[in-house]
């Protein structure tokens, strides 16, 4: 991860925007996204536009469309290659998660969908099973949309607005320990985002 970490933040350009969106498009398309960073990705977009290497709008915008294409094309693989999915070797070590995430389809529908974005797993795996599940489309793009859009503005502003602090610790520290400030300022948010939910769910 650190080798991918100082490799991005070295790129410039359209060179940033060319691979942050490729490997947030792929976390998702691919049903494979529980091993590949691309929400660690989009939040280091966010650093380089905090740096200086490419401009906050276009990171913003290629991330966001990134996530609903990767998503629609997860769908369609879902759709089209249904059960066969669940038969891969790579995956029966994740089938009590998987019927966690078909569970939470089944009673939630479209809000599966759009909570879905914001858990690594699932994110990876909720397009692919709501194609499975039968979806129509256009209700699944709504929320699908809905949720790449506050999900991608949440985590690429986060590398934006920990760019600077990023840079400072790591000329003092080094990298790691710049990643685990980047890291608790995720944690934090994602703790207040499931308080939160629960709190509504409550009242």
């Amino acid at each position: 991860m650190k080798g991918l970490t100082d490799w991005l933040l070295g790129l410039h350009g359209f060179a940033v925007y060319g691979m942050v969106g490729l490997l947030v498009f792929a976390e998702d398309a691919l049903f494979v996204g529980f091993v590949l960073p691309g929400e660690t990705a989009a939040v280091l977009g966010g650093v380089t536009a905090a740096l200086g290497h490419a401009s906050l709008p276009v990171v913003l915008v290629v991330v966001v469309l990134a996530a609903i294409l990767g998503d629609t094309v997860g769908y369609e693989v879902g759709r089209y290659f249904g059960p066969r999915l669940l038969r891969l070797r790579a995956l029966s070590r994740h089938a009590g998660r998987l019927e966690s995430a078909r569970r939470q389809l089944a009673e939630r529908g479209g809000t599966a969908v759009f909570l879905g974005r914001f858990v690594a797993f699932f994110r990876a795996t909720m397009p692919a099973l709501a194609g499975m599940s039968g979806m129509r489309y256009l209700k699944f793009l709504a929320f699908n949309a809905a949720g790449g859009i506050v999900w991608g503005t949440a985590v690429v502003l986060l590398g934006y607005l920990a760019g600077n602090s990023y840079a400072k610790v790591e000329k003092t520290f080094g990298r790691a320990a710049a990643l685990v400030v980047v890291g608790i300022v995720v944690v934090v948010i994602v703790v207040w985002r499931i308080r939160k939910h629960r709190r509504e769910r409550v009242s």
